[in-house]
């Protein structure tokens, strides 16, 4: 069987009151659409061809370089009209799936089950839901037997009370769908032109029209406006938690994780509370990651720890390693095994050497460090003179006192040691002691400063 795959994504979406097209409002960090077309390759059809209408040239922008086929619909004039834009293109003998950019919580096995039903004659995706309201029903004569659909709109009150409803999905021989989509009218209160109608009309020429049922109701629950994007996100992240807790990764809450990308674990791996995953993050054997922790493109090495509140970005963390609490790791900062990052300290584009520490207080930025260095409280790297950024390095055992100025460019070497407080713009050689201090004065009989009379 030859499957073809057309995914429906050509509506505005006024409901979600939003400039962006419906279908790039994102679900775990990538746009909706992107979603459904990921769901869409785990089937390997032949072809992907998406139908888009409003904001087209931005929902090809947004999706790069995707391997789908577009199809434009110049004008929204229902799902069926939609599905005819992209028969010209659809090979002969191909079984076609039809899903919508809007419904990304479809799971591969439910497809799975609906093409095959498709091979000879239309399927068609249904769900029982607790409130059908809005929705097309799905008519069975008194032996079950699928007759066809009724738009909501269009629904008698008899029909109204029918609580399995049409998901809209279907799978359909293109021989079927080049027959029967010419012969669909808009005599209906949208006055469009319904994809379902070709059930009843396969119906009408006797053939036996197949049907699977959803897993759910929330695996089919399509995207209108922003509370059903939430619904649909809260799902997404919770099958993602989930995901993770069969693999053994030990997750403080399902709730209170969000994965807006990729994310690999290793074994015995903790992640408490109010984490946030973004880009492609690793985390290795024996990892932790402490609450309220942004990770985006970093790999945190075996026996790692990411404490509280600490922000990593496109860094690498060595084995064993502490960061945090209250850290910010920026791009290019590598911690060597041991290295210590500690609170309200600052980083970025700096390699910090084995068992190496910045415990707190401290920007180290464009630098190079040996191992076991320590720097002290309040350091900070000159590394910006207002042009170009200049780099420090640091060889082995070296010690940086507390409240002290490293103007680079500048090195300093093995064994070196800077006083607290100092101000260093010149080299420091190997096992040298850099102080630069303004001598202090004690002057007696000052008079402290104060508000003149009669103030407070």
């Amino acid at each position: 069987m030859n499957l073809e795959i057309i995914i429906l994504a050509a509506g505005k979406g006024s409901r979600m009151k939003s400039s962006l097209p419906k279908v790039l409002h994102p679900v775990a960090g990538s746009p909706m659409l992107q979603r459904v077309v990921d769901t869409a390759q785990t089937l390997a059809p032949r072809a992907i061809h998406v139908v888009v209408g409003h904001g087209a040239d931005d929902v090809k922008q947004a999706m790069g370089d995707a391997a789908v086929n577009w199809v434009t619909q110049a004008e929204q004039r229902g799902t069926g009209h939609a599905v005819l834009q992209a028969l010209p293109v659809i090979g002969e003998d191909s079984v076609v799936l039809v899903l919508y950019g809007d419904v990304p919580l479809i799971r591969t096995e439910t497809l799975t089950e609906l093409v095959a039903a498709a091979a000879s004659a239309p399927a068609v995706l249904t769900a029982r839901v607790s409130n059908p309201a809005g929705l097309g029903r799905i008519l069975r004569d008194n032996t079950g037997k699928l007759l066809g659909v009724v738009e909501h709109k269009d629904a008698s009150q008899a029909e109204l009370a029918i609580d399995e409803i049409n998901t809209g999905v279907m799978a359909v021989p293109a021989a079927d769908l080049r027959s029967y989509l010419p012969r669909v009218g808009n005599e209906n209160a949208q006055g469009e032109y319904y994809l379902p109608d070709v059930l009843s009309l396969a119906v009408a020429d006797g053939r036996a029209v197949a049907s699977c049922m959803a897993t759910s109701e929330v695996e089919v629950l399509g995207v209108n406006d922003r509370v059903q994007l939430n619904r649909v996100e809260r799902e997404f992240q919770r099958r993602r938690a989930e995901d993770l807790l069969l693999q053994g990764v030990a997750v403080a809450d399902v709730s209170r994780l969000d994965i807006r990308g990729e994310l690999t674990c290793g074994s015995d791996v903790f992640i408490d509370v109010n984490v946030v995953i973004e880009g492609v993050v690793q985390l290795e054997d024996g990892a932790r990651i402490g609450p309220n922790c942004v990770l985006k493109n970093a790999v945190v090495g075996a026996g790692a720890q990411i404490h509280a509140m600490s922000h990593i970005e496109e860094a690498t963390i060595g084995p064993d390693a502490n960061v945090g609490p209250y850290a910010r790791l920026r791009p290019g900062t590598e911690l060597a095994a041991g290295a210590r990052v500690g609170n309200f300290v600052e980083t970025k584009k700096a390699r910090i050497g084995v068992g190496s520490k910045i415990n707190h207080l401290s920007y180290v930025g464009d630098c190079e460090m040996g191992a076991g260095v320590n720097i002290g409280a309040g350091t900070i790297t000159c590394n910006y003179d207002g042009v170009n950024k200049h780099k420090t390095t640091m060889g082995d055992g070296v010690f940086v006192g507390s409240n002290s100025t490293l103007v680079a460019p500048i090195e300093i070497a093995d064994g070196g040691f800077v006083g607290a407080g100092s101000t260093v713009t010149k080299a420091v050689g190997e096992d040298e002691l850099a102080v630069s201090r303004a001598k202090q004065r004690n002057i007696q009989g000052w008079n402290r400063p104060g508000k003149p009379d009669g103030e407070q």
